[in-house]
């Protein structure tokens, strides 16, 4: 795996891109080598809480009620169901897709989650998305709290995966230290780590990507 300190200088020469107007988020890609998806399993669809979020914020929602659902809208979630609203989800396809998309992740009361997976399993599931239970007593506010600095890794049965990083403000070692927990987490789940990692690129929202080569084995 590339140290820090390559990866940093991989940075460096993504943000190369011209200023915009606003701002830019940073973009990793990783590709594989030695895999092939119709004999391994590459569905790959994992959290990583990036060490540095910089600007990024994922959205939240929570599905609970009573105290939990309190304490949520305390910690200003970003979307708040309580267990009727989510039976008018039941058999409505169109709000039931328009939710999926609208939040990045979901926590939900344990005691909600059987419900949760008959009335929005079809729809939250394709997109990696299903809720992280929570339970009774516990530090939803510190979870939200988390959740919002994290981001979804996914291959779906490709040869690579990508995700945003930071933005372009956070410092070259900041976003190298982001990248560097996306290839950590990538690599538990292919058959031989970070020897499978073939390319570690970057690139700026609108820029040209910079590729780098991951270290022999």
């Amino acid at each position: 795996m590339p140290s820090n300190a390559q990866i940093a200088e991989l940075v460096k020469k993504g943000k190369e891109s011209k200023d915009r107007k606003f701002a830019e988020s940073m973009e990793a890609f990783l590709t594989f080598r030695d895999v092939d998806p119709k004999k391994n399993d590459l569905n790959i669809n994992e959290t990583v809480y990036l060490p540095h979020p910089g600007a990024h914020r994922a959205t939240v929602c929570f599905v609970g009620s009573g105290d939990l659902l309190l304490r949520a809208k305390n910690a200003k979630v970003d979307g708040a169901i309580e267990p009727a609203q989510l039976e008018s989800y039941a058999g409505n396809k169109k709000e039931a897709k328009s939710l999926a998309k609208q939040y990045d992740f979901f926590l939900a009361d344990t005691a909600l989650m059987p419900r949760i997976g008959r009335i929005l399993g079809q729809y939250l599931g394709p997109r990696g998305k299903i809720p992280q239970p929570v339970p009774p007593n516990a530090p939803i506010e510190a979870m939200i709290s988390r959740t919002r600095t994290a981001v979804r890794v996914r291959s779906r049965g490709s040869l690579g995966v990508g995700a945003k990083v930071g933005d372009k403000k956070l410092s070259d070692s900041d976003i190298a230290e982001n990248v560097t927990a996306v290839i950590a987490a990538v690599q538990k789940k292919l058959p031989n780590g970070d020897k499978n990692i073939r390319t570690v690129s970057l690139k700026t929202s609108m820029g040209k990507l910079v590729k780098g080569k991951a270290e022999e084995n």
